[in-house]
């Protein structure tokens, strides 16, 4: 008799067959969950720390900046630079005189020719990232600014007042249109002012020339007011009426102050955009009557201290 040869098992599957008898492996426990890291830098970080600290502490107690400011302070906000004033072709749009709240403003179209003392403020986290005046991406840890009135872009030296603190920013970005305000800061450029937390100051802008020069003589002088728009025509009782906000001939300029304003708005507020040629209206509403309307647009200048215009 001939005996069959014994099956043979390949070591494969012996191998997997011996690990079926072997404890389970116990799941590493898992990580703590990490907080959000620092944004990191958009620009090359100064090898020495600034001459004035940024202190920021988020508000407790429901106040109105505290939605505006940061998180958490980056570690590296205090190495942040100052720009360095230097020549740079101006934006073939943003410049133009545009219509904003009841406000006609005009640009200056030279840099060093502007000085002019009022209130500044900020804005922050609920602008960071959108497009300024002229496509570039706002920072909040940048130092840059927003004004109505000077060339942008351009340099400008800002002085708090109250405390002689002084920064250089670069103006890239069109606003505040609130009646009385100057200018409107980056959150670090406000903080190293000293007034982050206060929301506003008395401040001095000077507008700077390409060697870094203020104003010998400057063109705009101490709190000269912008000039008044003329209202626009109201429409007979019984049609639709809008609360004209803003008139820009460029429309990326419309939409940009649109999408600002809107965050500082209540919510379910209608702005739109309506175009005609080459004018782009920013409007709220429409009204059913003329009483709606100037209620909403005296609202709008209680709330927000702005001039508003009522059309159809």
């Amino acid at each position: 008799m001939i005996r069959s040869p014994l099956p043979r098992i390949p070591l494969l599957l012996a191998v997997l067959l011996s690990a079926c008898g072997s404890p389970p492996r116990t799941p590493a426990p898992a990580s703590p969950q990490q907080p959000p890291a620092a944004p990191a830098p958009t620009a090359p970080l100064a090898d020495k720390p600034a001459n004035y600290p940024c202190t920021y502490v988020r508000a407790a107690n429901g106040g109105f900046y505290k939605d505006d400011g940061p998180l958490d302070l980056p570690p590296w906000i205090d190495l942040v630079p100052e720009p360095t004033p230097r020549a740079e072709p101006l934006h073939r749009f943003a410049n133009r005189p545009y219509t904003v709240l009841g406000q006609s403003f005009t640009p200056l179209a030279e840099v060093g020719q502007y000085k002019a003392q009022g209130v500044g403020s900020w804005y922050g986290r609920k602008f960071h990232g959108q497009k300024t005046s002229i496509g570039e991406t706002y920072d909040m840890f940048a130092m840059t600014a927003a004004s109505p009135v000077l060339p942008v872009p351009s340099y400008a030296r800002v002085t708090n007042v109250k405390n002689g603190r002084s920064v250089i920013v670069r103006v890239n970005d069109r606003g505040p249109f609130h009646k009385g305000r100057v200018i409107d800061l980056s959150f670090v450029a406000a903080c190293r002012l000293g007034y982050a937390m206060q929301g506003s100051s008395e401040v001095i802008v000077e507008s700077l020339a390409a060697d870094g020069r203020a104003p010998a003589t400057p063109a705009v002088v101490e709190r000269e007011p912008p000039t008044p728009a003329a209202p626009a025509p109201v429409a007979r009782e019984g049609s639709q009426l809008y609360v004209q906000l803003g008139a820009f001939s460029s429309l990326s300029n419309a939409e940009a102050f649109r999408e600002r304003l809107a965050g500082e708005l209540q919510p379910g507020a209608s702005l739109t955009i309506q175009s005609s040629g080459n004018l782009h209206r920013v409007r709220l509403g429409p009204y059913a009557d003329r009483g709606s309307a100037e209620a909403a647009a005296r609202q709008i200048e209680r709330s927000h201290d702005l001039g508003a215009v009522i059309a159809h």
